[in-house]
């Protein structure tokens, strides 16, 4: 049959839609809905698994919680209550310690002659026999230690008011509360701890064990308050103990670095046969946790558990 002009212009037009019909129709539909649905689920794909909903409301809520602690008038730490201390005011403190660099820390933390030394009465080597034979953690072995020095100071503290006179001098009438800091440290390597020294030979043993490797140094510290006006007899109890760790790792040193080292005296008084903030500093290539665990006090933890043990009625 012949065509028309019209004719032919409408077989075009149907050509073209079938061809558009193919483009726009392929076999996955690309709508706006799917492509949103596969964005969906590449973000979920790298998005890390769900949390427990306990955990989640801890996450939301932390942004908060640091805001009202800022705002609150309360210091988190020790700095902030430093006039609550005095060695002549209503609360003291002692350091069951003889250690110079524990006294340095405190120092440093602002306490210089805000607190008093007595060393604690504690038969500690005898201690550590009898804990060497337990099964416990390294960590678990230095709090005990720090736990029983300042516990043995207490309890020698609340004796000897005990055995005076009810008509007490203006010194004891003075202090209501008392709080003792006990503290231990000790170099774990490989599970195997190092104590001081007990000899030359020790100590240069214990250097070439640490030579060119990591180890752990843990700090105990145990805090314990005596209420003196609490009955006839001081209350003691214990505020807090816990332990803080920190990795360090010891360069590669030759026998000649050992001998000098050890014959200038330094291992002879500290954990491990090394101290961090003197000569042996050189040794340390790299450590990981709170410089002042390594040597003696965690200054950061040791300054807000002071300041909670302040803030707590007895």
């Amino acid at each position: 049959l012949g065509s028309t002009p019209i004719m032919r212009q409408q077989r075009f037009i149907i050509k073209i839609a079938n061809v558009l019909a193919i483009v726009v129709q392929p076999t996955q539909s690309f709508t706006p809905v799917n492509h949103i649905q596969r964005l969906g689920l590449l973000a979920a794909r790298s998005q890390p698994k769900p949390q427990p909903q306990k955990q989640q409301q801890q996450e939301q809520q932390r942004p908060l919680t640091m805001t009202s602690q800022t705002e609150n008038n309360t210091g988190n730490f020790l700095l902030s209550n430093l006039d609550q201390l005095s060695t002549a005011g209503p609360k003291r403190l002692i350091l069951a310690s003889q250690s110079p660099r524990r006294r340095e820390i405190l120092d440093m933390m602002g306490l210089k002659e805000r607190y008093t030394v007595n060393p604690s009465p504690l038969d500690e080597e005898k201690l550590q026999i009898e804990l060497s034979k337990m099964e416990m953690s390294p960590q678990e072995y230095t709090k005990t230690l720090a736990e029983e020095k300042a516990n043995a100071l207490a309890e020698e503290i609340v004796s000897n008011e005990n055995n005076v006179d009810k008509g007490k001098d203006d010194d004891d009438e003075e202090h209501e509360v008392t709080f003792i800091l006990g503290s231990d440290t000790i170099v774990d390597f490989r599970g195997r701890i190092l104590e001081k020294p007990k000899s030359h030979e020790n100590a240069v043993e214990m250097l070439k064990n640490l030579s060119g490797e990591w180890h752990e140094v843990h700090t105990g510290v145990a805090l314990y308050r005596i209420d003196h006006k609490l009955g006839s007899r001081g209350k003691v109890q214990l505020a807090t103990s816990y332990t803080e760790t920190s990795r360090v790792k010891f360069s590669v040193l030759s026998m000649k670095d050992i001998e000098a080292y050890v014959g200038t005296g330094e291992p002879m008084d500290k954990a491990g046969s090394y101290g961090i903030q003197g000569i042996g500093g050189q040794f340390v290539e790299k450590m990981e946790g709170d410089f002042f665990t390594v040597m003696g006090l965690p200054m950061n933890s040791l300054s807000r558990a002071i300041s909670e043990a302040l803030s707590l009625n007895p």
